[in-house]
């Protein structure tokens, strides 16, 4: 999240752990690597050189959560499942899975013969660690994610149940790589050296780490699918400015990069492949429902009603992205379209309702807490002056802190989505959801519609019409605001071939560089 001229609010949650990781001395992690380069890792010569906007600030997959840098401890660490390009769970370690007749206990069968990189089997046990350390480490970011879990045991050396709390259908789609990347569990006993050291059992092996700034990475020729990755080594680089990344993918320094909608055209004409990965993204303006004013129905409503979406889209997308009103793109399953449009732009009924709320214009003030400088913040900014809501824009590098902690009052957020709805959901609208700014405030009636969804089978005709009514739930909430779906869009080097166009995710499987 550094400041850019178009970057999506998404972008906010990196940027103040990116400053701070960037002083860092450079961690050498093995001393046949020491230097970074391509030429200092071994097998071949198909080389990722991967800018990035999302450098991972933390490495322990516990703790880095399930926000956008999952994509990039991707590279390390594999899961239970993964998703394909329809956002079904698919066997990745787990060979396969099976629920009882309740949906209350899912057993996962193992992949026989498999090894961390540090030589620790992959097994029952190392799952079953996984998934407690999830639960119950201090800084876990995703225990909010595991609440259906009540425990976990093993049966034999490759079997593992997983026994709920509740009847719940979703278990396979949240131990994919965006919650359940598995770490080796004699390296996850000490989390601080796992959180800059990482070990994995995925298609490639950290070699050395500039924490904040550079990985250099070599291919694992004991993954599981090792045969579909065709690319040797990797190079991850923290990004650069935004006006720098077209030019270093020009001139070679990188042959692939996340860019922001404003830098599409210049590398179109530089004659790179600009491509948009399918995803569930949505930006949002989340207000805290327990601290004036938004404790008051009325002013919430009335931000609401000020809020032009059009204006988002058009200035910070440049034709890429969309309006919604909802944490889904519209036309995602979870989409609700019974519930779309629910408070379209009207700045004269704003203005009425701050009236019936007994404030004058200019009397209500506000502070926008940001961690660096975006447009959206702008927008915001000029939408509500225009209906008498003074806005002045706070930039704190610790942003994140109070933040999670709950104690702002008013703020923008982004999500790159789940691949389980249910967890979107539950992380915008739920008393523990991360997203929920207003936490432990939660809509009417949304655990109950949640849980009908968790007891629906995925491929049951009902689950469509049963998660979009949770969806109607979770939109009474007062907490957020949506205004528009930001692009995962990319540049690379036509040298690499296309990537699988999965939602949300970027997978090198099958991939090559010419």
């Amino acid at each position: 999240m550094p400041a850019r001229p178009s970057l999506p609010a998404r972008r906010l949650r990196r940027s103040a752990l990116l400053t701070a990781l960037l002083a860092v001395p450079a961690l050498v992690l093995s001393a046949c690597a020491g230097s970074g380069s391509a030429a200092s890792t071994s097998g071949g010569s198909a080389t990722l050189k991967w800018a990035t906007s999302y450098f991972p600030t933390h490495w322990d997959p516990v703790v880095g959560g399930s926000g956008a840098q999952f994509r990039e401890l991707a590279l390390v660490y594999a899961s239970l499942t993964r998703t394909d390009t329809k956002g079904n769970a698919v066997p990745d370690l787990a060979q396969s899975w099976k629920y009882n007749s309740t949906g209350t206990e899912i057993t996962f069968h193992v992949r026989p013969n498999q090894k961390f990189t540090d030589g620790t089997p992959v097994n029952a046990v190392a799952v079953k660690d996984a998934i407690d350390r999830a639960i119950h480490q201090k800084d876990s970011a995703i225990f909010g994610d595991l609440t259906s879990i009540k425990n976990v045991t093993t049966s034999g050396d490759l079997d593992v149940l997983v026994h709920l709390t509740q009847t719940d259908y979703q278990i396979p789609l949240l131990f994919g790589e965006r919650v359940l990347q598995i770490a080796s569990p004699k390296a996850a006993a000490n989390p601080t050296k796992l959180d800059q050291a990482p070990v994995g059992a995925g298609p490639f092996i950290v070699t050395s780490l500039v924490p904040g700034t550079k990985a250099v990475l070599k291919k694992n020729p004991n993954y599981w699918d090792a045969k579909d990755i065709h690319i040797n080594n990797v190079q991850l680089i923290a990004a650069p400015d935004a006006a720098t990344v077209v030019s270093g993918l020009q001139t070679g320094v990188y042959n692939f990069a996340d860019i922001t909608p404003s830098q599409a055209s210049a590398a179109k004409s530089a004659g790179l492949d600009v491509f948009v990965q399918p995803g569930f993204n949505a930006e949002n303006i989340s207000l805290n429902v327990n601290k004036a004013p938004f404790n008051n129905p009325k002013v919430v409503d009335a931000v609401r009603y000020a809020v032009n979406r059009k204006e988002f889209v058009d200035k910070l997308t440049f034709g890429y992205g969309e309006a919604t009103d909802q944490p889904f793109p519209p036309g995602y399953v979870a989409y609700d379209n019974a519930a779309a449009d629910l408070y379209p732009y009207n700045p004269a009924k704003s203005k009425q309702l701050l009236a019936e709320a007994g404030y004058k214009s200019g009397q209500i003030k506000l502070t926008l807490d940001i961690p660096a400088a975006v447009p959206d913040a702008e927008i915001v900014q000029s939408q509500l002056a225009a209906v008498g809501i003074k806005v002045s824009i706070d930039i704190d590098k610790n942003w994140a802190t109070p933040f999670f902690a709950k104690n702002l009052t008013f703020s923008l957020y982004g999500t790159t989505g789940r691949d389980s709805a249910v967890q979107t959901l539950t992380a915008h609208f739920g008393p523990n959801g991360p997203l929920n700014l207003s936490s432990p405030y939660e809509p009417a009636g949304f655990e109950a519609a949640i849980a009908k969804v968790r007891q629906t089978p995925i491929d049951s005709p009902d689950y469509a019409k049963v998660l979009q009514a949770a969806t109607r739930v979770g939109l009474t909430s007062k907490a957020l605001i949506f205004t528009y779906v930001a692009p995962n869009i990319f540049a690379k080097s036509k040298s690499i071939s296309a990537l699988p166009a999965i939602p949300g995710h970027v997978d090198w499987t099958g991939v090559t560089i010419s």
